[in-house]
């Protein structure tokens, strides 16, 4: 690696730009830090930037490696999304010259190979790169029934592999099954709340459909009566429903529709903002109970 791109990832660690470092280390800190990764190394009091660029320096690329995964740990973070982000970005951006790339499976933070492309004529590659990842969200606190959860969060960094190897339709589709099985999951927990909906879709003779029965638009005009999400999102959810039917040809076809990077963009923050929303509930419902 070159000492260069080590010197960044020092001062990644020292955390003086605010803008840039999610975390700003002090002495005692980084002493800390290090110590966390299994490096027994003590800050020795001198000037902390030179002195931690000279221990990255001298790291083997295993010890280096642990640096880096630990680094981009949501776990380091508390889970806060926002340094996670900042994390993930900057990190990114030091080690793009290197070949390679970090990125989150659940919690667990991979540090995988890329070819790194410096070609800025290449404007559909450039805007794929400058697409940030959004860690997922924290499924678990929704509580539905064991396993799908897990299944939310692998579709998440499916979506991501998508978009990484320029496949918008197939992000797409997967964005809008990840925001159905989020609201189908809320009607199953909330039966009782679900079917007083006023708008809530009936058979034919009259009673209540089945929630697997329901259609991601029905999904979506109940959520917002009940409460879970707000205007906005209802609005922004309906769009993404319309974009993931590109699952059908024809729909396509007839739509002259083509989705690019820009769409994935748009519909995956409607995702984010349905989760938080609903997280936003569900916290306000157990303060009143």
């Amino acid at each position: 690696m070159d000492a260069t791109t080590k010197n960044k990832i020092a001062e990644f660690i020292c955390g003086d730009l605010k803008e840039k470092h999610p975390i700003y280390r002090s002495s005692f800190y980084l002493s800390k830090f290090f110590q966390e990764v299994g490096i027994n190394e003590v800050h020795d009091g001198s000037s902390r930037n030179p002195w931690t660029s000279n221990l990255i320096n001298r790291l083997s690329g295993v010890d280096l490696q642990k640096v880096i995964i630990r680094l981009a740990s949501p776990k380091l973070y508390g889970g806060d999304r926002e340094k996670i982000q900042l994390a993930l970005r900057t990190l990114n951006e030091i080690l793009m010259v290197e070949g390679l790339k970090i990125s989150i499976e659940g919690v667990n933070p991979i540090l995988s190979k890329i070819v790194p492309n410096y070609n800025f004529e290449e404007t559909s590659k450039e805007d794929i790169s400058k697409f940030e990842f959004l860690p997922p969200p924290n499924f678990d606190f929704l509580n539905f029934e064991f396993g799908l959860a897990e299944i939310l969060k692998k579709r998440w960094v499916e979506i991501n592999n998508c978009i990484e190897n320029d496949s918008p339709i197939g992000a797409i589709i997967l964005m809008g099954s990840v925001l159905e099985g989020i609201l189908l999951g809320m009607f199953q927990k909330n039966p009782r709340i679900a079917n007083s909906a006023k708008n809530v879709p009936k058979q034919k003779d009259g009673s209540v459909k089945y929630f697997a029965d329901w259609t991601l638009n029905e999904m979506i005009d109940v959520a917002h009566e009940i409460g879970w999400i707000q205007l906005d999102v209802k609005k922004f959810s309906h769009v993404l429903r319309d974009f993931r039917n590109v699952v059908h040809p024809y729909h396509q076809l007839s739509n002259n529709f083509n989705p690019d990077i820009d769409t994935c963009k748009i519909s995956w923050m409607v995702i984010q903002a349905s989760f938080n929303d609903i997280e936003r509930w569900i916290g306000s419902s157990k303060s009143n109970v």
